[in-house]
């Protein structure tokens, strides 16, 4: 169900009228068919009412990364919570990738999803999302920290040791995964692109995987990834040796659409407020209890600051650019496994 990328365009321009810019006074970094006229830094809600939707099925996703079945499976009994808060059917949409989970909002196919926390900034400038969560406890949110692994069995101690190796990055829009290590090596004494070549993986538990299988040397990847994937046996910690871990980051956020009923709007957040998770879905999730609460402009600002600092930009041109990494990551691998069968 990904829209193509010809249609993207077309779409962006039918949105880009100059009738659209003469209607905001502030819009700031968001696309030009939203505004930010009370300055939280994402979009405003339509000042037309008619322009409201209230849509009788929600779709609602959470960000591609490992096995989507099993979050489709763990979001369930929130789900059920948000169709009984809303009164309205909720359906879970499988996303293959972040600029397809982007371009299913901006296209209005999408109400509610979890974004990972480098294409956030894409989500709110171009598809109008509101970050209203992320998951945590009563005392805390939720954070990872970037970490960066070798094989335990390596030669490799320190960022340094990489240089010249084979080191995946996973995509261009991933914030531990692409734009902190750009941010942060340098200091540390490894400058990406320059010391090494950057390979990108696709995704976190791929380049996890790459590392295991010799595939690749290192690998920076988000540490919550990389405990699930320890805890359900998918790899074993012990195979590998952690050389550098980061300041903690936000965990996924979670947005609505900002063009939504105020009404239904209210519902959502309410259903996020209140909704506490069952047994299974805190072992899921690292013991998290809960959605706890915060906003773009503040618990993001460390996000958009790693980004500015490497030159990375929430614009067009950055989820294009995304966008044609992952089809090109996509159109590897179906090639690899036609020539594996």
């Amino acid at each position: 169900m990904t829209v193509g990328l010809g249609l993207m365009a077309a779409v962006y321009l039918a949105w880009t009228s100059p009738s659209l810019a003469d209607e905001c006074k502030n819009r700031g970094s968001l696309d030009v068919i939203f505004c930010d006229e009370d300055g939280d830094l994402v979009a405003d809600a339509p000042k037309d009412p008619s322009k409201f939707r209230d849509p009788s099925t929600l779709v609602f996703t959470y960000t591609p990364v490992e096995d989507p079945a099993v979050y489709r499976d763990a979001f369930k009994p929130f789900q059920d919570y948000l169709e009984e808060k809303t009164g309205k059917k909720v359906i879970y949409y499988t996303v293959q990738s972040n600029s397809a989970e982007i371009e299913a909002m901006r296209s209005g196919r999408l109400h509610i999803a979890g974004f990972s926390t480098g294409p956030t900034g894409f989500a709110v400038n171009l598809a109008g999302a509101v970050p209203l969560a992320v998951k945590g406890t009563e005392k805390e949110f939720q954070g990872y920290n970037l970490i960066v692994i070798v094989k335990k069995d390596s030669p490799y101690q320190s960022l340094p040791d990489l240089k010249g190796k084979k080191v995946a990055h996973t995509s261009q829009s991933s914030n531990s995964g692409n734009l902190a290590p750009r941010a942060l090596f340098p200091d540390q004494g490894l400058i990406p692109g320059e010391d090494y070549e950057v390979l990108y993986s696709g995704k976190h538990d791929q380049s996890v995987l790459g590392v295991n299988s010799g595939d690749y040397d290192a690998a920076p990847v988000a540490s919550d990834v990389f405990t699930r994937m320890a805890e359900r046996g998918v790899v074993n910690a012990d195979d590998f040796r952690i050389i550098y871990r980061s300041p903690k980051f936000p965990t996924s956020s979670f947005a609505y659409a900002y063009d939504l009923k105020p009404e239904l709007i209210q519902q959502i957040r309410e259903a996020f407020r209140d909704f506490r998770f069952p047994p299974e879905m805190q072992k899921t999730f690292g013991g998290a209890d809960r959605f706890f609460e915060i906003t773009y402009k503040e618990d993001w600002g460390v996000i958009r600051q790693i980004a500015k600092s490497i030159g990375e930009e929430y614009d067009r041109k950055g989820l294009d650019q995304m966008a044609q990494k992952e089809a090109e990551k996509a159109a590897k691998k179906a090639a690899e496994k036609k020539k594996a069968d």
